[in-house]
């Protein structure tokens, strides 16, 4: 398959503008991120975690933007005191049977 045919099925480009969309209000909202976590005034990974909770309760999935635009900006300015880019081999994986394990059972 083509990456595009991945893609097709495997991406969401409408969640990409949901989550650009809300950058673009918060910057106007509360600044700029390279201020807010840049200098740590703010933690992102505090307000992921707020809004997946807020998720787990409502199921409202504009609350899924916001946890992705948090683990974005935790990206671009970790605050986490050993955060580094190590490219893993080995993937933590996932829970439950997936398909290619029922493939190959």
């Amino acid at each position: 398959m083509t990456t595009n045919q991945i893609l097709s099925t495997e991406y969401s480009e409408n969640f990409d503008t949901l989550r650009k969309n809300r950058m673009e209000v918060s910057f106007h909202k509360y600044g700029p991120i390279r201020i807010n976590y840049g200098e740590k005034l703010v933690s992102a990974i505090s307000n992921l975690e707020k809004r997946l909770e807020l998720y787990k309760q409502t199921g409202n999935i504009e609350y899924l933007a916001d946890v992705a635009n948090f683990a974005m900006v935790e990206f671009m300015y970790p605050q986490h005191p050993e955060a580094h880019f190590n490219n893993m081999s080995e993937s933590p994986g996932l829970g439950g049977m997936t398909y290619r394990e029922i493939e190959n059972f």
